[in-house]
């Protein structure tokens, strides 16, 4: 919601500066986002005399001319307008000033041949309308020298106010005024609002043609027909309100319906009688009826909308845009109002699904005042009588207003018990009042009245927000919640939401960038990965290719990858932990957290390096990864199992499964599959993990084990190495495992240097090599001792595995 400071001005009687408006609005609940300082972006643009202004020697269309700014010596200026003349006053733009109609700054130049120090500016080039035939034409009197802002009234500070849903009282300025006087900052204006008499009885009728159930659709419309007027160009002042907001101007009738709209949330619509055949009915459109809306497009119906038809058919949707066919124009000379009462879940239901987006449906949907339905309309009538002359003929009403909300039984202790915050009944009676809450009774317990404007409170605890966010909530004292002796506070977080802030951390710590992509994909892309079931396909979606839930958080994170990469960065490390789907079950919601590499975006380093080091990312990077965030998370990886293969979307042969046994399989890392890639047209390498933290397991409720204490041994660490050979289906990472065993006292680790197939080793067969360091705690190992210990490893995996020491 924007509006100027002078408009504001018109509701409230205030001296108040813009920072103390600002900071009071936002201090009562509407929040200031921003604020348009005018009189600062047109600083330097001044009014100009223009004392000669001759033919350019070498251009028919440009002009000379000798410009007096107030502010010196003339200023030779080049000028291509049509009107640019001797004597004439206009507009002066400086060198080096902003034009913001053009988005251009301006410098001193040479056109044709003659140096031009400045410009003369046009009402388009400072935004102020379309007119850009001439330069601005300023009367005689226009002081040479001062600022064009403070000159045209155009130094107004524009506000621009975030408004919550349940504040539709808030979207017209005279709202946002009584707030503000409620608040203290000034005195609210009267608006007594006189019925303007009808000399005529109304000669269009309307029907409200709902069944009982649906009366609710439409429970009031009002018309009247104001005939003879003249329509043309709106006043000065009107104009300027309007393009302040960002509206821009169309004609009168139009220009005060906008006006309507936006200083008392009142929406109205006018439509020119002479192009309205017979009598008006409200009604459901039929299927398949269309309109040629005011916006330029033709929208087809369906039995949902309601509509607003004539004799011949659809003349508006209702609550949302008028119709092209029934519009006002400049031959417009007869004119019928309508001020209605809409459904505000049937204008936002036929609004969505329509695609039409208008201040008119922002507002009903929200609701408006509904005793301001009449007024409203005598209000619009006045102004069209006053702007473009006519006469009015008497209402025409159909329906009647609902009743008003019964008074609130309200305890002034209630604002005590709910906040903390004691304050004296005069002052909690005066904020409700200056609000528009009729309050009676005396004592403690009062009934309490909403005005008709404030549909969304219904209880005591609405009123006493309303009571606190006038009083300030900076007075409510901040009181810690007490602590129970001689217990701990039990954690908050759950070791879900634990996992989730920690998986963040040590995943950017390994130095993976967190990306945050949508929750839905295209129908193809869940199908890659496992899912689209039509249970998970979205019935409203805001894009085609935004259709269903995602079953993996890896289709958004390819994506991103690959974006970067078009953008000049293919080295790119990322990753996202956020909600998975799937089934349509509580149970189907999963968290994951998921991790993607690209290029040579490794862990030791990105991109290329003057020893050529770099080198393209593969699984195990992903393998590392995320091995290296189940060891942040404090899993035990003792009982991990990681069988080769992966899901659908990795490469068969260079990819694992994680699992705690084969019903708990927790996620999988690996290269994706080369089909995924060309299927989202996307190059690679890319390798990638994912993991739900949902399945991982839970740690015990009383721990059993603790963390050793650190020992470090005094004596030298030996290491051995073997070189196996065995059947090349043997798993390097199980000839580990059993090494391991051999001798867990003196086997501090086991590690693969070396794999080998080709010549010296038989077909079939592959040389694994292991590392064995052994670890003395209490003497330093004799020779025999050391080779003790070979000899059992070479046992073990010998029996296990049928393996040989390669000679």
């Amino acid at each position: 919601m924007k509006f100027t400071i002078s408009w504001l001005k018109e509701h409230l009687d205030t001296d108040a500066s813009v920072a103390e408006i600002a900071e009071t609005l936002t201090r009562i609940g509407l929040e200031v986002e921003a604020i348009e300082d005018r009189a600062a972006a047109l600083s330097a643009f001044t009014i100009a005399y223009v004392i000669e202004a001759k033919q350019h020697p070498n251009a028919d269309r440009l002009r000379v001319c000798m410009v007096d700014t107030g502010a010196g010596e003339p200023v030779q200026v080049v000028c291509g307008a049509p009107n640019a003349r001797t004597g004439m006053k206009g507009v002066f733009s400086p060198p080096g000033s902003y034009i913001p109609g053009k988005k251009i700054t301006l410098g001193k130049g040479v056109i044709r041949g003659i140096e031009s120090n400045g410009m003369l500016v046009s009402e388009a080039e400072l935004e102020l309308s379309d007119d850009h035939d001439g330069i601005i034409e300023l009367p005689d009197d226009a002081p040479v020298g001062q600022p064009y802002a403070t000159y045209a009234g155009l130094d107004d500070a524009v506000i621009e106010i975030a408004v919550t849903p349940n504040r539709a009282d808030a979207l017209g300025v005279a709202g946002i005024a009584r707030d503000l006087a409620a608040a203290g900052l000034g005195k609210l204006k009267p608006q007594a609002i006189q019925p303007v008499r009808g000399s005529f009885p109304c000669p269009v009728k309307v029907t409200l043609d709902f069944a009982d159930e649906d009366r609710k659709l439409c429970p009031a419309f009002a018309l009247r027909l104001v005939r003879g007027v003249k329509n043309g160009p709106s006043p000065d002042w009107l104009q300027a309100r309007l393009r302040a907001v960002g509206l821009r101007p169309i004609n009168a009738l139009v220009d005060i319906t906008n006006f309507m709209t936006l200083d008392r949330n009142r929406p109205l619509h006018v439509f020119d009688a002479a192009k309205v055949r017979g009598n008006l009915t409200v009604r459901r459109a039929k299927a398949g009826e269309t309109i040629l809306a005011l916006d330029g497009k033709t929208y087809t119906l369906t039995d949902e909308q309601v509509v607003i038809a004539d004799e011949h058919g659809v003349e508006s949707l209702a609550g949302i845009m008028g119709g092209e066919a029934s519009g006002s124009s400049e031959t417009t000379t007869d004119v019928l109002i309508e001020s209605a009462l809409w459904d505000p879940l049937n204008v936002a239901r036929s609004g969505r699904a329509l695609g039409i987006n208008s201040d008119a449906r922002y507002r009903f949907e929200r609701g408006v005042d509904p005793d301001f339905t009449r007024p409203g309309l005598d209000l619009a009538t006045a102004l069209v009588i006053e702007l473009c002359g006519g006469e009015a003929s008497e209402i025409e009403f159909a329906g009647e207003l609902p009743e008003s909300p019964g008074a609130i039984d309200f305890p002034w202790s209630e604002v005590k018990r709910l906040t903390g915050l004691e304050l004296p009944q005069a002052e909690m009676k005066l904020a409700l009042t200056s609000l528009g809450f009729h309050v009676s009774g005396a004592g403690d317990r009062v009934k309490v009245a909403p005005p008709s404007w404030r549909a969304d409170v219904g209880g005591k605890a609405d009123l006493v927000e309303e009571i606190v966010r006038i009083a300030g909530l900076d007075r409510v004292a901040s009181t810690p919640l007490p602590r129970i002796k001689g217990e701990v506070v039990k954690p908050v977080l759950t070791v879900l939401q634990k996992r989730t802030r920690l998986a963040k951390r040590t995943l950017a710590a390994r130095g993976l960038v967190e990306a945050v992509t949508w929750s839905f994909i295209s129908h193809d892309q869940a199908k890659l990965f496992g899912g689209g079931s039509p249970k998970l396909a979205l019935a409203n979606p805001i894009a085609s290719d935004l259709s269903d839930m995602r079953p993996s958080l890896l289709p958004g994170l390819i994506r991103s990858a690959q974006a970067n990469a078009d953008r000049g960065f293919p080295d790119v490390a990322l990753f996202e932990v956020g909600q998975v789907f799937k089934s349509d079950e509580p149970e189907g919601q999963l968290i994951a957290a998921a991790g993607l590499r690209r290029g040579t975006a490794r862990l030791d380093g990105t991109g290329r390096r003057w020893d050529g080091g770099a080198k393209p990312v593969d699984a195990f990077d992903a393998k590392s990864d995320v091995l290296g965030l189940l060891s942040g998370l404090g899993i035990p990886t003792g009982g991990l199992q990681i069988v080769a293969g992966g899901p659908a979307w990795a490469h068969p042969g260079r990819s694992a499964t994680l699992q705690f046994g084969p019903k708990g399989v927790v996620g999988a890392f690996g290269e994706v599959h080369p089909r995924i890639l060309k299927a989202l047209d996307v190059k690679g390498p890319l390798v990638a993990f994912e993991i739900h933290l949902d399945a991982l397991p839970l740690p015990k409720a009383k721990p059993t084990k603790v963390k050793p204490k650190l020992a470090l041994s005094d004596f030298q660490p030996v290491t051995r190495d073997f070189a196996f050979i065995v059947d090349k289906a043997v798993a390097a990472g199980d000839m580990v495992k059993t090494a391991q065993g051999a001798d867990r006292a003196l086997i501090a680790n086991v590690g693969v240097f070396d794999l080998y197939e080709g010549p010296g080793v038989e077909a079939g067969k592959k040389s694994v090599a292991l590392a064995v360091t052994l670890q003395p705690t209490e003497k330093t190992l004799t020779e025999a001792e050391i080779e003790a210990v070979g000899a059992k490893i070479v046992a073990e995996i010998g029996k296990r595995y049928g393996a040989t020491l390669r000679g």
